[in-house]
């Protein structure tokens, strides 16, 4: 990931959408010194700070790993998605584009056994979440009630409640997010 890019398009969505760095931090939940030492490309952000900026901004983390495209058909191969693997191990892997004015992600997450991802801050009003088990066993708390879910099992939920994902079983976890914020 080139953090100098990454500082760029953060800085760019939060001053295009009127948010003080202040604002942001407040928003966010991450300190307004790690948004600034993030937005000067200094430190890359973990997937769940990077989740937690984008939700303040009220977009997505596409919107600020990638430039927008617009085509009418795109193949977006294996080697040209964007693969975050966060410290505890597990992989958020970024399968769908970023279209200009359209905040929607399609997400492929691999989760080793026994490993929590923590806990994602609920998204603006109106945004949706739908998650499909491909392999193995997750659980998914939204507003503090969990959900397990086993391969072949889906689960929608309004994505403006908190959430949060973890695999306690022996297997890793293969699953889909869909979600899309107004």
């Amino acid at each position: 990931m080139d953090l100098v890019a990454l500082g760029e398009r953060l800085r760019t969505e939060r001053v295009r959408r009127g948010v003080t760095l202040e604002g942001l931090a407040a928003a966010s939940g991450v300190s307004r010194s790690m948004i600034s030492t993030i937005e000067r490309g200094l430190k890359a952000p973990t997937v769940i700070v990077l989740a937690r900026l984008a939700t303040g901004l009220g977009t997505t983390a596409a919107r600020l790993l990638d430039e927008s495209t617009r085509a009418k058909v795109m193949v977006i191969r294996h080697e040209q998605q964007r693969a975050l693997v966060d410290p505890g191990g597990w992989e958020r892997r970024i399968l769908s584009p970023n279209l200009p004015g359209v905040e929607f992600e399609f997400i492929r997450t691999t989760v080793p056994p026994h490993v929590v991802l923590g806990e994602f801050a609920a998204h603006a009003a109106g945004s949706r979440e739908y998650v499909a088990v491909e392999s193995g066993r997750l659980t998914v708390t939204v507003a503090g009630e969990g959900y397990l879910l086993e391969a072949g099992d889906s689960l929608y939920y309004d994505g403006d409640q908190v959430h949060s994902f973890a695999n306690h079983h022996d297997a890793a976890c293969v699953y889909y997010t869909a979600m899309e914020v107004p």
